[in-house]
Formats: C-alpha cells, sequence, structure tokens
C-alpha cells in the first residue's frame, strides 16, 4: 500500500483530536500544571521548608507565562525541523551526485 504511513498519521490525529475533546468536554476535568501539585506535596509532606532558590523574574500574568511556553515550543519545533528538512536535502543530494555505473 503507497500510502500506508499517511493513513496511519491521519489515524492517530483523529485520536489525539477525539482524546482532547473528551478531555474539554468533561467537566470534571482540571488542567493544572504538575509545579504547582509537586509544590503542594512538598508542602504538604514537610510544612517547614524553605526553597533555596527563588525566580530571577516572574512573568506578570498567566497569558504571559503561556506565551513564553508556546515561543519555546515554536523555537524548538523550528529547530527540529530545520535538521531533519536538512539531513533529507543532504541525502537528495548525494543520492544525485552519484556516478553512473558503466555497463
Amino acid at each position: 500500500m503507497k500510502f500506508k504511513v499517511e493513513y496511519l498519521l491521519v489515524l492517530i490525529i483523529l485520536i489525539l483530536a477525539v482524546f482532547f475533546l473528551y478531555q474539554t468536554l468533561n467537566s470534571d476535568s482540571e488542567f493544572s500544571g504538575a509545579d504547582g501539585d509537586a509544590e503542594d506535596l512538598i508542602y504538604e509532606l514537610h510544612p517547614d521548608y524553605e526553597p533555596i532558590a527563588q525566580p530571577l523574574w516572574e512573568p506578570p500574568g498567566g497569558e504571559t507565562e503561556s506565551l513564553l511556553f508556546c515561543l519555546q515550543g515554536a523555537i524548538g519545533a523550528l529547530i527540529i525541523g530545520w535538521f531533519f528538512g536538512y539531513y533529507y536535502a543532504m541525502s537528495k543530494v548525494k543520492k544525485n551526485n552519484k556516478p553512473a555505473k558503466d555497463t
């Protein structure tokens, strides 16, 4: 089958979309970050705990924090995409530059 990989990718995307819709429509689910949960657990286990380091800068709001997180993800995706594109192009160049065999 020629389009086996494409069908598989579409199926994976559909499964992820259905999972996302289920999670967002479920009113009992709460989307919270792991940092806050970890902090709560630490203070629950050791109430007298004091952090040894403080952040140098805290974003002014949740929207700014989300923006920075999205920018970080986008930059990472661009870097990964650039490497995949670079190596794909290099493999094409190497394949096209092979000398022809004399018969």
